[in-house]
C-alpha cells in the first residue's frame, strides 16, 4: 500500500514472482468513472473507492477460499479501506452457494506493506512516469488522505529510498 508512485505495482509484481503467488494490481479494477475522474485531476472520495474496494475484497476472498496466496498492489490509504479489503463491507449480504445455502465467510488475512517516502521523492517519481491515469497533481490529495497503518493492524513500513532487492528481502524476512 501507499500513495501513487510509491512503487506498489513494481514491488508487488516482484514479490509475487519471488513467492510464486498470484499478483493483482488494484488499478486494473477501477471502474471507468474513477479513471476519468482522476484523469481530470479530481481526487477520488469514499463513494468512489468503496465499491472498488468491495470488488477487490471479493477477488481476495475467492482466491483465499481456493487456497491461493495473493499479492495485491493497492493504495488502501485509509484504515477503513484496508478493513474492507479484509472483511468486505459490513452491510454486504452473505454469499450463497448454488444450492441457496449461505457460505461460511472466508477470512482474508492481510499483511500490509506500507511503502513510504517523502513527498519530494515520490513526486519526482510521478513526474518521470509516462502514460498513467494518475496525474502528479493529485499526489498531495493522497498524502492528505493517507492514514499510516498502526496496531492492531498487521503491517510493516518500508521506505522507498531502499533499492528493490532490499525491499523484497525485508518483506520476505517478515513473511517467514
Amino acid at each position: 500500500m501507499g500513495v501513487s508512485g510509491s512503487g506498489k505495482s513494481t514491488v508487488g509484481a516482484l514479490l509475487a514472482s519471488e513467492l510464486g503467488w498470484k499478483f493483482y494490481d488494484a488499478d486494473d479494477y477501477h471502474p471507468e468513472e474513477n479513471l476519468m475522474k482522476m484523469q481530470k485531476g479530481i481526487p477520488l472520495n469514499d463513494e468512489d473507492r468503496i465499491p472498488w474496494l468491495c470488488k477487490l475484497h471479493d477477488v481476495l476472498r475467492r482466491d483465499v477460499a481456493s487456497g491461493q496466496h495473493v499479492v495485491l498492489a493497492c493504495s488502501a490509504l485509509k484504515k477503513v479501506y484496508r478493513d474492507i479489503l479484509i472483511q468486505g463491507k459490513d452491510d454486504a449480504p452473505l454469499k450463497c452457494d448454488d444450492s441457496g445455502k449461505e457460505e461460511k465467510p472466508v477470512e482474508v488475512k492481510l499483511l500490509v506493506v506500507h511503502l513510504t517516502g517523502s513527498f519530494d521523492i515520490i513526486s519526482g517519481r510521478l513526474l518521470r512516469r509516462k502514460d498513467h491515469f494518475m496525474p502528479p497533481e493529485l499526489l498531495q490529495s493522497q498524502f492528505d488522505t493517507l492514514e499510516t497503518p498502526s496496531a492492531p493492524e498487521s503491517f510493516i513500513q518500508i521506505n522507498v529510498d531502499k533499492n528493490l532487492s532490499e525491499i523484497i528481502a525485508t518483506i520476505m524476512e517478515t513473511l517467514k
